[in-house]
């Protein structure tokens, strides 16, 4: 997968038109970006309850609240990426708090190198966080299928009389036997014994 053929999307939070228009033609520039434009905390959370982003960059200062606190709660959602942009005067101290928790933090005024330079940081982070989402899936399949096999254990224990070890060795052989999973083995005995 090339970067540049995915699509990212986007929200801009910033009290300053003039910057979030900045910031769209540059993401426009770069065609594989889909961008949406708040202008308070409260508007962005509430687009943020609605749907999901790739990435989210915040302005300082924002009407509502600090922005720097808006930037740290969204890093606690798994799926997006969080940049902040701040004026230079304030940079090491944002940065300070809110690096700890996974955001960017970009100096205003900032030049249009270093913006693409955290745009591409932004994407990288997002495709980590991707592998990240899906091995998460796959463990929580495989504990899905232990709680699973688990309870046809002992439906099989009770309703059969087996032992543990006959009841795990019934249902492995019944998987391959019909080329299946043990999931969907386990599923059939928990109904068939409720």
């Amino acid at each position: 997968m090339i970067l540049k053929e995915v699509n990212y999307s986007v929200l801009i939070v910033s009290s300053s038109k003039k910057m979030a228009e900045k910031l769209i033609l540059l993401l426009d520039e770069q065609r594989h970006f889909t961008a949406d434009t708040k202008s308070s905390a409260a508007s962005a959370r509430r687009v943020l309850a609605e749907r999901q982003y790739d990435m989210v960059m915040i302005t300082d200062p924002l009407p509502d609240e600090s922005a720097a606190s808006l930037a740290v709660e969204l890093c606690g959602d798994n799926h997006t990426v969080v940049a902040m942009i701040t004026d230079i005067q304030n940079y090491a101290e944002v940065s300070e708090y809110v690096c700890r928790f996974g955001a960017f933090v970009l100096p205003r005024p900032a030049p249009k190198q270093l913006l693409l330079q955290a745009l591409d940081w932004m994407q990288s982070t997002r495709e980590r966080l991707r592998r990240f989402e899906k091995k998460q899936l796959s463990l929580e399949d495989k504990m899905k299928e232990i709680r699973a096999v688990n309870r046809a254990k002992w439906a099989l224990i009770s309703s059969q009389g087996m032992s543990e070890q006959e009841a795990h060795r019934y249902i492995e052989k019944q998987a391959m036997d019909c080329g299946v999973s043990k999931l969907l083995i386990a599923l059939q005995i928990i109904s068939e014994n409720e």
